[in-house]
Parts: C-alpha cells; sequence; structure tokens
C-alpha cells in the first residue's frame, strides 16, 4: 500500500498533525492566564462582582484548554525518539537541556499553583489566592520563553560546538539561549497567544451581546477584549515586520519563498499579492504584485536589489507554495483584526459598542482568526525552513529515525483517530461552556473580598468605567 512512500513524509506529517493540534491550546492557554490575573485584580482593586464572575466563567475553559494542551504537547517529546532518533542524537546535547528548564521552572510553577489557582479561593483568601493566579501566567510565559529559544536555536544556530561524535553541544549558552531569531520570536508568538485570546472572549462577549445587549459580563468582556485588539492587533503588525526583517538577515532563503521571489530583482523588487508558485519552472505564475513595494518593506528603499531562489542550489529551496500561501493567510488576518479594532474604536467613540450587530457579528466571525493566524505564522516558519532540522546544518532528510514507511503511517492514522475523537469532545465542551452567559451567581466567594478591596478609588473607578 505504501510502496514508493517516503517515511520521511510520513514522520514530518505526523509531526505537523500532533504539533498543529498542541499549538492551539498553549496559544489560549497563555494568554487566558494573563487574562484571568487580570480579572482577579480588577476584583481585588474596585469589589466589582462582574470581575470574580467572569473570572469563574472563564478559569473552568482554563482548566480544560491547560489539561489539552498538557496531553497534546506530551506526544511530541516521544516522537523525537521515534520518528527523529538521528535528530534527537544529534541535537540532544542543546534541545534536551532546553526542554529540562521548561519543565524545572515552567511546568513545576503552573503545577505548583494550578491547584490554588482552581480551588483555593475559599481556602486561602483572595491575596495568596491572586499569588496563584500570577504565578501560573508568569508559568505559561517561562514556558514560551523556552520553548521558543530551543526553537528559534533551531532557526538561527549560534553558540554551538561540534564534538567528535558529530553532536551539537553549547560552547556559549548566553548565545545559545539569546540567539539572533529568538527576541523577535518570543515578541510576535507571546502578542500572538494574547490576540488568539482577546479574540476568543471577544467573540464570546459579541455572541452574548447579540442575545442581551445588557448583560454585565458579556459587556465587560467584549469591552476588554476589543481594547486589546485596538491596541495590540497594530502593534503586533509592527512586531511581525521586525521579525521579517531579522529572518530577510538570518533566513534570507525563507524570505524568497514567502515572497514568491524565484527570480532576483536587481532594481526594486514588487510585493506580491497573489500567485501560484511553479516550484518545478521555478516561477510565480499568473502573478499580481505592487512594483518595488517588496524591496521597500524589506529595505527600506525601493530600488534596493533582491536575491531571488535563482541564486540558491534547488536541493536547498523550500516548498514554496506552502509558506507563500501561509503568510498570506498570516497577514490576512492580521488585517482582519487590526480592521475589528479600529470598527470596535470607531464604535466605541460613537456609543455603539453594545448595541452594534454588525461589529458583534463580526467579532463572532473572528473567533477562530487568532488560532488561523498562529497556525499559518507557525506554518510558515517551520516549512521555510526546509529541507533543514537545523538551519543550513541538519538536513531533514539526514534527522529520520530508519523506520519503514508503513509503521510511521501507521502510527500516523492512529494518531488522526485519537485526537479527532478525545480534542474535539473536549473542544465541543468548551464551546457548550461558552454558549452559556456568565451568570451572578456563579461568583461563589465574592462577597468575602476584603474591606479593602471593596472600596472603589477614584482610580479604579477611571479604569472600570473604561471597560464596561
Amino acid at each position: 500500500m505504501f510502496e514508493g512512500w517516503d517515511a520521511v513524509v510520513f514522520a514530518r506529517a505526523q509531526f505537523a498533525f500532533t504539533m498543529s493540534f498542541h499549538i492551539v491550546f498553549p496559544s489560549f492557554s497563555i494568554g487566558l492566564a494573563s487574562y484571568l490575573a487580570v480579572l482577579e485584580a480588577l476584583w481585588l482593586w474596585t469589589g466589582r462582582e462582574v470581575f470574580i464572575n467572569l473570572f469563574n466563567y472563564w478559569l473552568k475553559i482554563f482548566a480544560i484548554a491547560f489539561g489539552m494542551g498538557v496531553v497534546s504537547g506530551i506526544v511530541m517529546s516521544y516522537q523525537f525518539g521515534t520518528n527523529w532518533s538521528v535528530f534527537a542524537d544529534k541535537t540532544g546535547p542543546v534541545l534536551g537541556p532546553l526542554m529540562a528548564y521548561e519543565v524545572m521552572t515552567a511546568f513545576f510553577l503552573e503545577a505548583g499553583f494550578l491547584g490554588v489557582m482552581l480551588f483555593g479561593l475559599n481556602r486561602v483568601g483572595p491575596r495568596l489566592h491572586f499569588l496563584a493566579t500570577l504565578m501560573v501566567a508568569t508559568g505559561t510565559l517561562i514556558s514560551a520563553f523556552w520553548i521558543l529559544s530551543a526553537n528559534s536555536w533551531m532557526q538561527t544556530p549560534t553558540g554551538y560546538a561540534v564534538n567528535a561524535a558529530g553532536q551539537f553541544i553549547a560552547a556559549d549558552w548566553v548565545k545559545l539561549i539569546f540567539n539572533p531569531s529568538f527576541p523577535y520570536r518570543l515578541v510576535h508568538m507571546v502578542l500572538a497567544a494574547y490576540l488568539t485570546t482577546a479574540f476568543v472572549v471577544g467573540a464570546v462577549g459579541a455572541f452574548h451581546l447579540l442575545r442581551d445587549p445588557h448583560q454585565a459580563g458579556a459587556r465587560v468582556m467584549f469591552s476588554m477584549a476589543m481594547w486589546m485588539a485596538t491596541i495590540v492587533a497594530p502593534i503586533q503588525i509592527l512586531a511581525g515586520d521586525q521579525h521579517g526583517l531579522n529572518t530577510l538577515e538570518h533566513q534570507p532563503v525563507k524570505i524568497m519563498a514567502m515572497e514568491g521571489h524565484f527570480e532576483s530583482h536587481k532594481d526594486g523588487a514588487p510585493l506580491y499579492v497573489f500567485g501560484w508558485p511553479n516550484q518545478a519552472a521555478g516561477k510565480l505564475e499568473y502573478a499580481v504584485g505592487i512594483p518595488k513595494l517588496g524591496s521597500l518593506i524589506l529595505k527600506h528603499s525601493p530600488d534596493a536589489p533582491m536575491a531571488g531562489l535563482d541564486t540558491v542550489p534547488r536541493e536547498n529551496w523550500p516548498p514554496v507554495f506552502i509558506p507563500f500561501w501561509s503568510f498570506r493567510i498570516m497577514v490576512g488576518m492580521g488585517l482582519l483584526m487590526a480592521g475589528l479594532g479600529f470598527l470596535s474604536l470607531l464604535m466605541r467613540f460613537r456609543g455603539r459598542l453594545y448595541d452594534s450587530r454588525l461589529l458583534h457579528i463580526f467579532a463572532v466571525a473572528m473567533a477562530p482568526s487568532g488560532f488561523i493566524a498562529v497556525l499559518a505564522g507557525w506554518i510558515t516558519t517551520e516549512v521555510g525552513r526546509q529541507p533543514f532540522t537545523v538551519y543550513g546544518l541538519l538536513r531533514t532528510a539526514d534527522s529520520v529515525s530508519p523506520l519503514a514507511a508503513p509503521a510511521v503511517a501507521s502510527s500516523l492514522i492512529a494518531f488522526a483517530i485519537v485526537y479527532f475523537t478525545v480534542f474535539a469532545a473536549g473542544v465541543v465542551y468548551i464551546l457548550r461552556l461558552m454558549a452559556d452567559p456568565p451568570h451572578p451567581g456563579e461568583a461563589g466567594p465574592a462577597h468575602e473580598v476584603p474591606a479593602r478591596a471593596a472600596g472603589i478609588t477614584p482610580a479604579a473607578g477611571a479604569v472600570t468605567g473604561a471597560i464596561r
């Protein structure tokens, strides 16, 4: 059945499949953990019951998403040993410690305080409970730090040496951890996680506002989400631009694939809005572009020359079609996010933030936009790095385990069945929770808020008034 199929293709497909399922949960839980911390801080500061109601509402959703993220992530580490044993052997002295640091600093922190966060408000008191929430939120960010450092090193390897066994080892841990692409990718990913959460929260708020424009919890969560969209989406576009410039410096072939530049442009490269990459012919068919705009964006000069894939040996070309289109999907989602933020700001100034059906329908439709953008960005990054697992140093074809194609294909089919069954059930349950509005009676311990926190100071009143 699998004669003629390459085991490398199945191994890559399996990792891509499991990673695609996994990445949506951390990208949601990172932002949601910080959102929970903000909600609890506002409750302690103002004493308004609506904030603790929203905290308890989203806490249940966070617990499920966090659990599914942990379970789906464990599988990937085993794949390094089963499908990518050569890669694990070559990079283990570098990536192994980075993964261990993530477990010791982030996972232990999250695990240590998660129980208190989920069940401890009545037992430990509001302030200590808030500390636990902060620790969980901090743990998710620390986890992102180490995971992105490891992945960024694979993209822009520095601070390493090669021992007699052909393994990569650390020569300078500071340079290795803070490799050239790491700061840009960390900022870009964390902002993406916050936007992903904001658009889910905003969509849930908009959904309930379409049913009842006077629902207090829906109004607060929608307002907070739209402030995030208004402020952070433009910042993310700027961060993405800086990340692109860094990629041009350290991974120029990836940029060539993303931009569809099969040919070099000596007098300024166009920005292709649309096209059909033909890898075999080495050209972009049906191209629709804006002259010289590519050079203006990437090199800040419309006449700056841009090298194309015709300067690169064909065996080092990535599969151009995938990053070309995934990049455009990511950018398209980013522009739609910024557009929704601008529209919400306009409606806010007109006093129609809570009764504009057009805005609310737009917000509901944008619920999956963060997940789509994260997946498209990850595909752009990882496929654009091909044909290497460690950029320029270790080829993907040389990283795979010596397995037969049927063995890898069988495990891929098994993963697909299990993942679609288990995680689909979890997602359906989360959607059912979201379909219920936050009820005032959910707060439980809200009446126990300390007297100091219950007093609404002028500053607190100004802040909460802005997000009503």
